[in-house]
């Protein structure tokens, strides 16, 4: 939820000043970074200390204020290929050193200049790390960025704080469908194709589709809204659940309880990781203050591989550590776990051909310890039929 005023960055901008109101009432101040005006979301963290323009442009961070806890941001600038989607998602921006100056050979424009074109409103010069702390310590919470007119309308804290707590929560947002495509389209397979996949984009990627044809997959990229009828009409190999922002309790589980009960090899990251859980018969919960970066420790549990991986999630599935769990699709493992605090990053089916993980093997920006995960997708989709034909 955003209120600019449109325009490129400006040494004016730069000097004006903006005030960031977290929902307990403690208070920031700064400059203003980007647009002028105001904006609300969710205050969550990011400690990547790169990849900020694929952060930026991530649907899963839609109505979300993000703080930058790496302290300089902004020193290669904005170029025009490493967006992972058709615009920025942010609700606002948060950082404390901006780059003066860009510098890197693909660089187009500054980051700032990239703000203010669309409009997104942030804040610059605030301490990100006291405002972490805060964070980690209260939760993530509602937050209000203000700045330009915004800022001189209501200059009493006061009524800035009514402001932001009359913005919506996360919890119980139901946010797939405003960020994912509208129109069905196809990403062809590099080289040969070997595997047709529908991917459910609930805010999906552009590198996801792209590792996928990487590995010889003809990938149709399907709305969010599309029907059992449209997803097996592709007559598919395989099905993807994508990430995506909101809650996942709000999602409807028709098309993944079909794909499970035909048997189809599937694979979710994120939100599509969740919506297996839920599937399953687990529930799902709302992190703290979430796993939000590209150095998360996880434990693949099946081979005890530990994988430096990339996050972007606020809720979790809620499933037994320590014993396989039996479901009305068969028997169920938790195939990966975080080492930092023990929260569920993978399940998989023992009975049959599904699995997922709740973090982003395609890695944009991050590490590629994760990257085996499209291969043993491929490798389901190459035994599901002679496993088909068996039973």
């Amino acid at each position: 939820m955003t209120t600019s005023t449109p325009g490129t960055a400006s040494k004016r901008n730069e000097a004006s000043p903006a005030v960031l109101v977290l929902e307990d009432g403690r208070t920031f101040r700064g400059r203003a970074y980007g647009a002028l005006g105001e904006t609300f979301g969710e205050a969550v963290f990011n400690t990547g200390m790169t990849g900020y323009q694929e952060t930026l442009t991530d649907p899963s961070y839609h109505r979300q204020v993000v703080v930058m806890t790496a302290p300089h941001i902004g020193n290669t600038g904005v170029n025009d290929e490493d967006d992972e989607s058709r615009r920025i998602w942010v609700s606002g921006y948060v950082v404390r050193d901006p780059a003066r100056i860009p510098s890197n050979w693909r660089s187009r424009r500054s980051l700032d200049e990239e703000l203010a074109a669309q409009d997104v409103v942030g804040i610059s010069g605030v301490d990100t790390r006291a405002l972490t702390r805060h964070l980690r310590e209260r939760g993530a919470m509602r937050v209000g960025i203000f700045s330009g007119p915004a800022l001189k309308d209501a200059p009493d804290e006061s009524a800035l704080l009514e402001r932001v707590l009359r913005a919506p929560e996360m919890k119980g947002a139901d946010l797939s469908a405003e960020v994912a495509t509208t129109e069905a389209y196809v990403v062809p397979a590099v080289g040969e194709k070997k595997f047709t996949v529908a991917a459910l984009d609930l805010g999906i990627k552009g590198m996801t589709p792209h590792r996928m044809a990487e590995r010889g997959i003809e990938v149709h990229v399907l709305p969010a809204t599309a029907t059992v009828e449209e997803v097996y009409a592709v007559d598919p190999d395989g099905v993807f659940l994508s990430n995506g922002p909101g809650d996942p309790a709000t999602a409807d589980l028709t098309v993944v309880k079909a794909v499970l009960e035909r048997r189809t090899p599937l694979f979710g990251i994120c939100f599509g990781n969740q919506l297996l859980g839920r599937a399953l018969g687990f529930g799902t919960y709302k992190l703290k203050y979430g796993h939000r970066g590209i150095n998360q420790p996880v434990q693949d549990r099946t081979t005890g591989k530990v994988e430096v991986t990339a996050h972007n999630h606020g809720f979790a599935v809620e499933a037994p550590l320590d014993r396989v769990s039996e479901t009305p699709y068969g028997r169920v493992e938790v195939s990966h776990v975080c080492l930092n605090d023990d929260v569920v990053e993978g399940l998989r089916l023992l009975d049959q051909p599904a699995f997922s993980v709740q973090y982003h093997p395609e890695a944009a920006a991050g590490p590629h310890d994760a990257a085996y995960l499209f291969d043993r997708f491929t490798s389901l989709m190459s035994t599901a039929p002679m496993e088909a034909e068996r039973a």
